[in-house]
């Protein structure tokens, strides 16, 4: 086995993970990610003991407990190039040794839950409800850098999505990953169900025009009338696919759960996003820890 460079592998002064600044100690088997650095301490409010706080960048982390449930909570930042970062160091500390800087002989599984937020693409999903993701469908590319073999089931609904929309490939090369049944499991009543759609930036890759025009005009209409099987597009934002994706392909149970905070079909925004994310905060707590 080659031990991991330290140019590759970053581990500072204080023996933490270079970006995280976290060891491995500091860290619990069951984490939730945000992307606001903000709303660390919204869910750590939560807890019944904090044991570590640590900060470096954009990238906050609390680990604690609530009842003896052992969490963390940590902050993404936005997007699939900050959540490239946050997963493989995460994977690193589960499942690297730092003295040896080689891989484990016994790798561990860790459950990671996104507490997001997120533009729903259907009229019967109003702003303020939550969802649950039961696939994430990539425009972002970032899966696209990794080898690996696809699931013919994820293949198909990518290519079903190619098809439907007429997206040209020449910008983005779709991949498809599904979320965690054991998680999912946890988040029933009150969470609707779909695909996620992971775009690489907030305007363009989602159909916004300001002062700039679009290279695939009428992109939420294709978005929301796509069908495969039973599955339709719930929503859209910038992190999921990403998480499903490279937690997939490192063995990690993952799941992604929004709160709904614009409707880009019928043109609405929450009026009161921080209430629309403390309630999902509480709910998503609760379905985890009891």
């Amino acid at each position: 086995m080659q031990r991991i460079a330290e140019s590759e592998l970053i581990i500072n002064s204080r023996g933490a993970i270079y970006h995280l600044d976290v060891r491995p100690e500091e860290l619990a088997d069951t984490i939730i990610v945000v992307g606001d650095p903000e709303r660390v301490k919204k869910v750590s409010v939560h807890f019944d003991k904090t044991e570590h706080q640590l900060q470096h960048r954009e990238f906050i982390t609390h680990t604690g407990y609530i009842g003896n449930k052992h969490l963390s909570v940590i902050s993404t930042g936005i997007g699939p190039d900050n959540i490239d970062i946050v997963f493989n160091e995460l994977d690193a500390l589960a499942n690297i040794d730092f003295e040896t800087r080689l891989i484990k002989d016994k790798l561990s599984k860790l459950n990671i839950i996104r507490f997001g937020t997120s533009g729903s693409l259907q009229a019967d999903i109003p702003v303020d409800s939550f969802v649950a993701s039961t696939h994430g469908l990539g425009l972002d590319n970032l899966l696209n850098f990794y080898s690996y073999e696809k699931r013919e089931a994820d293949k198909t609904m990518a290519d079903a999505f190619i098809t439907q929309t007429g997206l040209d490939t020449a910008i983005t090369n779709p991949y498809a990953f599904s979320g965690s049944d054991m998680l999912l499991q946890k988040f029933g009543e009150g969470f609707h169900k779909g695909i996620t759609v992971t775009c690489p930036g907030f305007f363009g890759p989602q159909g916004r025009v300001l002062r700039l025009g679009l290279s695939s005009p009428g992109l939420v209409d294709k978005l929301t009338h796509f069908r495969f099987n039973n599955h339709r597009i719930t929503n859209f934002e910038m992190e999921t696919s990403a998480i499903y994706g490279l937690g997939k392909l490192m063995g990690h149970e993952c799941l992604s759960i929004n709160v709904i905070i614009a409707n880009r079909v019928v043109k609405e925004f929450s009026k009161d996003s921080n209430e629309a994310v403390e309630k999902l905060i509480v709910k998503s707590l609760e379905a985890l820890t009891t």
